[in-house]
């Protein structure tokens, strides 16, 4: 579904972000990208919706670069996109039903549409008795669900989460992962996945890619790469983990 053929990214200062960068992310998978911190794993999420243009290579999702895609079509694609943040990114002085309807507003979808959809996706991700308050008054948990239904508000088939639970505790962590999990087997969405907790990893992920100052070092299924691995990064991460 995803493909990044020899993509490159160097920003203005010179600064190599991607060297060299060949991955193919299965659809339906709920893919892993780790590393330490400068690895270019956001980097990397940037230029899958397109919010970066590579410096070479290119993007293909369904076969279609992104490169190619005029500004409706880049919009087109990103509704087909879902992103999470660590930092939740809500809006404080919007009711969590505010924070949803958010992009469905932005997408011009009438009012009582608008509202049928926000209640049935807070219903989905747990949190529909809190549609009327407001962030501050609720758990990190709580405002990382809110801002899952609104990445689904648009009906995305991509999901990307940006160290999505890394400001959880691991009770948290867990329930949250139990719910992207639900929603990668009932949704069918493709979830990309960048984080530094191996945990999660093993948790959640069938596949995982790990990258090393821009260079994809390895890639393939989770257990494969887990147990087998030869690669310095690799072993660096998962012995940070035990």
């Amino acid at each position: 579904m995803i493909e990044l053929k020899s993509i490159s990214k160097r920003f203005p200062d010179g600064t190599a972000a991607l060297s060299d960068i060949d991955l193919v992310i299965p659809r339906g998978s709920v893919f892993g990208i780790i590393g330490r911190s400068g690895a270019g794993k956001s980097t990397l999420l940037r230029l899958i919706n397109g919010l970066e243009r590579p410096t070479s290579g290119e993007v293909l999702i369904d076969g279609t670069s992104i490169a190619t895609l005029k500004p409706a079509g880049l919009r087109a694609l990103r509704q087909r996109i879902g992103m999470i943040f660590q930092s939740f990114g809500l809006l404080a002085n919007r009711t969590i039903a505010g924070n949803v309807a958010l992009p469905l507003e932005l997408a011009g979808m009438p009012r009582a549409d608008r509202d049928a959809r926000v209640a049935q996706l807070l219903d989905h991700v747990g949190i529909a008795a809190k549609a009327q308050a407001y962030p501050a008054s609720l758990s990190g948990g709580q405002r990382q669900r809110v801002g899952i239904a609104r990445a689904l508000a648009t009906r995305p088939d991509i999901l990307l989460c940006d160290e999505a639970t890394s400001a959880l505790d691991p009770e948290t962590t867990r329930s949250v992962l139990a719910l992207l999990a639900d929603l990668n087997r009932d949704m069918g969405l493709t979830i990309i996945l960048i984080t530094h907790e191996m945990e999660v990893v093993r948790a959640i992920c069938d596949h995982v890619a790990v990258l090393d100052h821009g260079r994809l070092v390895e890639f393939g299924p989770v257990d494969t790469v887990f147990a087998a691995s030869r690669e310095q990064a690799t072993l660096a991460l998962l012995g940070e983990d035990r």
